[in-house]
């Protein structure tokens, strides 16, 4: 029996998807490169289509920081689906950048990205949906949102 495919593993989760958010500025949410894909940075975007809001370590606690961070993660799905129709499209997750509107003594940055990546690694597996990565705080991000990631995928080759 074949190992469960990317949209096979996303269906298990019982995740539900955001709407793909549209560009708040002068950029595209993604850009394909020969084999790669660059996803902007996502913000946390509810199934309603409403932002999660606040600072960890302030108005959020570590545990919501990190369910911010899933949300993201699941933002950044929906871009993907947006473009490609389908997660199997990707072949693997080569960097994720993590970035955590907090307050200046909170120093846990890595676990709250842990909830994009944790993601990640069930949709495309272990090997493939873990990639290298860096998890930094930020005195601010825009509108107030608490956690925002960019990534770079690896397509499959056509």
């Amino acid at each position: 029996m074949s190992a469960p495919t990317p949209d096979q593993r996303f269906a298990l989760l019982g995740l539900e998807l955001p709407p793909a958010p549209k560009p708040m500025g002068v950029y595209k949410p993604c850009l394909i490169d020969y084999h790669h894909v660059y996803v902007s940075g996502h913000g946390p975007v509810r199934s309603d289509g409403s932002s999660i809001t606040g600072r960890v370590g302030d108005t959020l606690t570590q545990e919501e920081g990190k369910q911010a961070a899933l949300q993201v993660g699941l933002t950044i799905l929906a871009t993907l689906k947006e473009k490609f129709g389908t997660f199997n499209a990707i072949r693997r997750v080569i960097k994720v950048l993590g970035m955590v509107n907090c307050t200046a003594d909170f120093e846990k940055h890595p676990y709250i990205i842990n909830g994009c990546s944790e993601l990640f690694a069930k949709v495309w597996g272990e090997d493939l949906g873990i990639g290298v990565r860096s998890a930094v705080g930020m005195g601010s991000l825009p509108e107030n949102i608490p956690v925002e990631i960019e990534a770079l995928f690896e397509l499959h080759n056509s």
